[in-house]
C-alpha cells in the first residue's frame, strides 16, 4: 500500500485498518487486562522482557491493542520513530525524565512551564540527587550559560504555560547537542499540525494528550515520542515500574478525537488571531500576548517555526484583579475553568502573586523576568470553536460591565494578604 505523508490523511488512516475479524471500520477497544502468553519459547521471552520495539501483548500496563494504535498513529503525526502513551500528560513527563536523568546529573529546563511540570523540576527532582537549573529557554543566552559538563537533558516547552513565550527549537537543538545533551519539547500548546519538534533537532516530544489531540474535555492521556530505543527504555524503566499506563477506552477516545485535529486546529488558530486582535484594541485591555500578533516579542520567530499560532491568548486588563473578577462574573459563552483545547473556549485568571508566592526554587531574578510578562495578572483564554463573533460579543459585553464582587474584590485580597 502507498505510504501517505499528509497529516490531514495520517491522523484519519495511521494506526487503524478494517477489522480483519468484523470489518468494522473502526477499531475495537480491547478493554481486557491480560492476554493469551505466546507458549515458551524466544516469543515468550521477548514479551516478558520488552526487548522488541514491538513485543507480544502480555498485560496492559505494558502494552495493548487500542493503545498501540493511538501510538501508531502519534508515531506517524509526529514524524517520529516510536511513541508511549501514559495516563496523563504528567505521566508522559515524569516517565521520561526519570529514563533519562540520574543522581548527579544535571538538567536546564524552562523556568516557566506548566506547573506540575516545574514542580517537578524544582522541587522534587534535588530529592533524588538530580541538579536543575530553570532558566529563560527563549534567551540562548542563559541557556549556554546554564549547561555544564554534567548536564544531560535541556527540557523546553513552547510555547510556554501559560505566558506564551517562544524558544527557538533549531538553536536550542545545536546549543544542546553541542553540550553533549539531549533536548526534549513540550509541544502541547502547539500539537503536530503546528509544530514538529523532532523536525527541528529535538530528540524528544511530549504532549499532554488531554488537550488539543483529544479535543472534547473528556479523556486524559499523554504521549512520549522519540527514537526507537529511546522509547522502549521508558515503557521497560518507567511505564512497567510507576505503572501510569493510559485506559484503552482513554485511548479510542483520543483516536477519534485525533480524526478532526487538522480542521479544529484550523478553526482554533483562526479564532484565536481574531480574538486576540479584537482585545488589542479594546479601551479595558491593557496589553494581549499571543504568538500571531505583531506585537509578540517572538512573533517572528513563532512565523519561522510554527505553521500558524495556535488557540491560546494571554491578556491583562487596566482594572487588574477587579476587572478579572468582573469578567469571570459576567462571561457567557466562555466557561470559566482550567485546561484548554476543547471544543468550548475556557477562560482562567493566574494572580501573579498567588502563581510566585512560596516557590523557593525560582530566583528574585526570576520571579521578576515573570511578574514583567505577567503584570499584577494574567487571563488565559482557550479560544474554542465557535462563531468567533459570538465569542468577541461575549467578551465585549463582559469587559464593559461592572459587577459588585468586582469592585470588592481588590480589597478584600489586599485584608487577606496582610494576615
Amino acid at each position: 500500500m502507498k505510504p501517505y505523508h499528509a497529516l490531514e490523511t495520517l491522523a484519519i488512516h495511521a494506526g487503524e485498518a478494517p477489522d480483519p475479524q468484523t470489518g468494522a471500520l473502526r477499531a475495537p477497544i480491547h478493554m481486557a487486562s491480560s492476554f493469551e502468553l505466546p507458549g515458551f519459547g524466544p516469543k515468550l521471552f521477548d514479551a516478558l522482557m520488552m526487548e522488541s520495539e514491538r513485543p507480544p501483548h502480555v498485560y496492559t500496563r505494558w502494552s495493548n491493542p487500542t493503545l498501540r494504535a493511538l501510538e501508531d498513529r502519534l508515531t506517524a503525526l509526529e514524524g517520529a520513530e516510536a511513541a508511549l502513551t501514559t495516563a496523563s500528560g504528567m505521566a508522559a513527563v515524569a516517565s521520561l525524565l526519570f529514563t533519562l536523568l540520574a543522581s548527579g546529573d544535571h538538567v536546564v529546563a524552562s523556568e516557566v512551564c506548566y506547573a506540575g511540570t516545574v514542580e517537578l523540576l524544582g522541587e522534587h527532582l534535588p530529592r533524588f540527587g538530580i541538579d536543575v537549573s530553570l532558566v529563560n529557554t527563549s534567551d540562548l543566552a542563559q541557556v549556554r550559560a546554564a549547561l555544564r559538563s554534567e548536564t544531560k537533558l535541556l527540557y523546553v516547552e513552547t510555547p510556554a504555560n501559560p505566558i506564551l513565550r517562544i524558544a527557538d527549537i533549531p538553536a536550542l537543538a545545536r546549543v544542546a547537542h553541542q553540550a553533549g545533551a539531549l533536548l526534549a519539547v513540550d509541544s502541547t500548546f502547539a500539537g503536530p499540525m503546528l509544530q514538529r519538534p523532532l523536525d527541528l533537532g529535538a530528540d524528544y516530544v511530549v504532549h499532554s494528550l488531554t488537550k488539543y489531540l483529544n479535543g472534547q474535555g473528556d479523556a486524559v492521556g499523554g504521549v512520549v515520542l522519540g527514537p526507537r530505543e529511546g522509547i522502549r527504555r521508558v515503557r521497560q524503566d518507567m511505564l512497567i515500574h510507576l505503572g501510569g499506563a493510559m485506559s484503552p477506552f482513554n485511548a479510542w477516545l483520543i483516536l477519534r478525537g485525533l480524526t478532526t485535529l487538522p480542521l479544529r486546529m484550523e478553526r482554533h488558530c483562526a479564532n484565536a488571531l481574531q480574538v486576540a486582535r479584537f482585545l488589542e484594541s479594546h479601551p479595558r485591555v491593557e496589553r494581549v500576548v499571543y504568538p500571531g500578533l505583531e506585537s509578540h516579542p517572538h512573533h517572528d520567530l513563532a512565523r519561522r517555526q510554527m505553521a500558524a499560532f495556535g488557540g491560546v491568548l494571554t491578556f491583562q486588563l487596566k482594572g487588574g484583579l477587579g476587572a478579572a473578577v468582573t469578567l469571570a462574573e459576567r462571561i457567557r459563552l466562555f466557561r470559566y475553568a482550567t485546561s484548554l483545547g476543547h471544543a468550548h473556549s475556557l477562560l482562567f485568571y493566574y494572580p501573579t502573586d498567588i502563581y510566585l508566592d512560596d516557590v523557593s526554587y525560582l530566583s528574585p531574578a526570576q520571579k521578576h523576568r515573570i511578574r514583567a510578562w505577567m503584570g499584577d495578572g494574567i487571563l488565559r483564554a482557550s479560544i474554542g470553536l465557535e462563531d468567533v463573533d459570538d465569542l468577541i460579543a461575549d467578551l465585549d459585553r463582559a469587559l464593559r460591565g461592572r459587577t459588585l464582587k468586582g469592585l470588592i474584590a481588590p480589597l478584600a485580597y489586599r485584608l487577606l494578604s496582610r494576615r
